[in-house]
């Protein structure tokens, strides 16, 4: 059974941090490519980040580059986002992705919350 299961979120104060996990199993991890959106309520969903099956190339929303950094444990079938000068903007459900060959695997997410 595939699973994927992200972990981590909360209520943050601005300027804050958090790291996101997004725990897999059920299929083989390291084959896909690993991707984090947010959807804050009343908008879409976006993408934030994502990471190829191997760590080699990765790429990130405008929006958050230079403040969050998307990475993976091919080890432990786990990716992370650790969210870094948090803003009231981030706030949302943060989702996960593994998206491979006819592979497209969604978490049911975590909740961000940027408040003071």
């Amino acid at each position: 059974q595939v699973q994927l299961v992200e972990s981590g979120g909360g209520l943050v104060q601005p300027g804050g941090s958090l790291r996101l996990s997004c725990a897999a199993s059920g299929f083989i991890f390291d084959n896909d490519a690993m991707l984090w959106y947010r959807q804050a309520p009343g908008k879409e969903r976006e993408l934030v980040a994502s990471i190829t099956y191997n760590g080699a190339n990765i790429r990130y929303a405008d929006s958050v580059q230079g403040r969050f950094t998307i990475s993976r444990d091919n080890g432990k079938n786990t990716a992370y986002l650790q969210m870094n000068s948090l803003k009231p903007e981030d706030t949302a459900v943060y989702y996960c992705n593994a998206f491979g060959d006819g592979r497209d695997y969604w978490g049911e997410g975590t909740l961000v919350t940027v408040s003071s």
